[in-house]
């Protein structure tokens, strides 16, 4: 099928509320295009360079999400136009989000990315130390920072159950912490391989790329 026909799968499958971003990262503007023209305002680049680069040629009515792991230095870059940063795992990198929001007159949103995988690799955070972001005395610092949601990502892996396991976890945190903060409304998890299962845990955001634009090239 089609990148357009794609979308429009998608568009028709997910839950209403269920907002699709579209991982574009290492395609052409051409490709990013032709999802655009077919619906799709949401997209996800994991290198901020590139991400800043596509925003650059392509229409201004997109919402750029950075899904990648963010390196304090390269804030600066996407600080003008970045609509949503999945990957905040450190109070260094929210006060650095928050500075350079400040430069630009912004508020720039925000997901704690929870640690849910057994991989030693993957980034995130443990249940105290996202608490501990989400005081009310450290948010009264950070005026140019607004966190939404939480994030997180499963274990690469072909075990469903584990796979499971995790966004459970996850799902069970989110429960937990909206309680006192209600405005953290967005759950993301869930990729092209694993979306319907994070769907059935209350996945409200899902980053589907290569299901839509086919396999990458890292060349």
């Amino acid at each position: 099928m089609s990148i357009s026909e794609n979308i429009k799968k998608y568009q028709g499958s997910l839950p209403k509320n269920t907002t699709l971003v579209a991982v574009s990262k290492t395609k052409p503007v051409s490709s990013l295009l032709e999802a655009y023209d077919a619906g799709q305002r949401v997209f996800g680049e994991n290198k901020i360079q590139e991400m800043a680069s596509k925003w650059e040629e392509m229409p201004k009515d997109i919402q750029w999400h950075m899904i990648g792991h963010v390196q304090t230095n390269k804030v600066k870059y996407m600080a003008p136009f970045v609509d949503l940063i999945h990957t905040v795992d450190s109070l260094k990198l929210l006060r650095e989000i928050n500075k350079q929001a400040a430069k630009h007159d912004r508020v720039i949103n925000c997901l704690l990315q929870i640690k849910i995988a057994e991989e030693e690799h993957k980034f995130g955070l443990d249940h105290q130390d996202a608490l501990l972001l989400l005081a009310k005395d450290i948010q009264a610092t950070l005026p140019h920072v607004s966190i939404v949601g939480l994030m997180g990502m499963a274990s690469f892996t072909d075990n469903k159950t584990q796979i499971e396991t995790e966004f459970k976890k996850l799902s069970t945190l989110h429960k937990e912490f909206i309680k006192q903060h209600p405005q953290l409304t967005v759950l993301s998890m869930g990729m092209s391989s694993d979306y319907t299962l994070a769907l059935d845990h209350g996945s409200t955001m899902v980053r589907i790329g290569s299901s839509i634009f086919g396999a990458r090239n890292y060349n």
